[in-house]
């Protein structure tokens, strides 16, 4: 019964938006919609960031995830992701990834794929994933992981071809690309989005707020356009999604850490 005004905040990886709500009144009335990225990548890849995710937000709901798809140029002589990973073991170094962006989840992707199934391959960051999707296609990358709704277009094309699927299933768009977990055991990647609340916000509009957000996620509508965009709802309580956020942050720390990446 509340009119909602969506206010996008661009800059410096999702940290001024993040900033803005935590640093807020503790009434509700702002809400923190945001990505792995902001909730559980930032506060590892900034360890000097001026907001602290888990001290300064009251978590509402982890709402959706989101499976990447991983493509490679059509020249990769590789029909599955097992031939890939041993085409890549006969030639460490020597195959690229792009990516929307250094630290972003299309680049840890690729570099919990190298940890995951013991090879080397090297990033390519790229500013955004339109110039990363071009460099794939041209051959100067051979692979990269990206959304959907991003790669379907190349993939129907011709353009890249499909080897699997980051997420727990298959996908409903593409039924015969198999999930990478299958031949990768561990390897899963979702980039979830969540809702959070500035921390103080009372617990009786908290609880009002989830019921809200619960109710958005089961109307029909809502659900069909999710299913087209490859996202799977979730709609988790407040203690739900506050442990699974801890976890993705330990998770996805070891990347990040493990692979020596920085935020520059």
């Amino acid at each position: 019964g509340q009119p909602v005004l969506v206010e996008n905040r661009p800059g410096a990886n999702g940290l001024v938006a993040t900033q803005a709500v935590a640093t807020g009144e503790a009434d509700g009335h702002a809400i923190f919609f945001g990505t792995t990225g902001n909730l559980a990548v930032n506060p590892v890849l900034y360890p000097a960031m001026p907001v602290d995710v888990l001290r300064d937000f009251a978590p509402l709901s982890h709402v959706a995830s989101l499976a990447f798809v991983m493509v490679v140029n059509p020249d990769v002589p590789a029909r599955s992701l097992a031939e890939f990973i041993a085409l890549a073991k006969t030639q460490p170094g020597r195959l690229n990834f792009a990516s929307s962006g250094n630290g972003g989840l299309p680049h840890l992707s690729g570099e919990l794929l190298n940890a995951a199934a013991g090879i080397q391959t090297v990033h390519v960051p790229y500013r955004g994933s339109a110039p990363a999707f071009a460099d794939v296609i041209a051959g100067q990358c051979q692979f990269m992981f990206d959304a959907l709704a991003i790669a379907q277009p190349h993939i129907a094309s011709g353009r890249v071809r499909a080897l699997a699927v980051t997420g727990p299933t298959r996908l409903a768009a593409l039924p015969d690309v198999p999930v990478a977990k299958d031949t990768v055991p561990g390897f899963e990647v979702t980039n979830w989005y969540g809702m959070s609340l500035r921390a103080g916000t009372p617990a009786p509009i908290i609880a009002r707020l989830h019921a809200e957000v619960a109710a958005a996620l089961a109307v029909p509508d809502v659900a069909e356009r999710a299913a087209g965009l490859g996202l799977d709802l979730i709609g988790s309580t407040p203690a739900a999604f506050a442990a699974f956020q801890r976890a993705e942050i330990e998770r996805w720390g070891a990347v990040v850490r493990g692979a020596n990446i920085t935020a520059t």
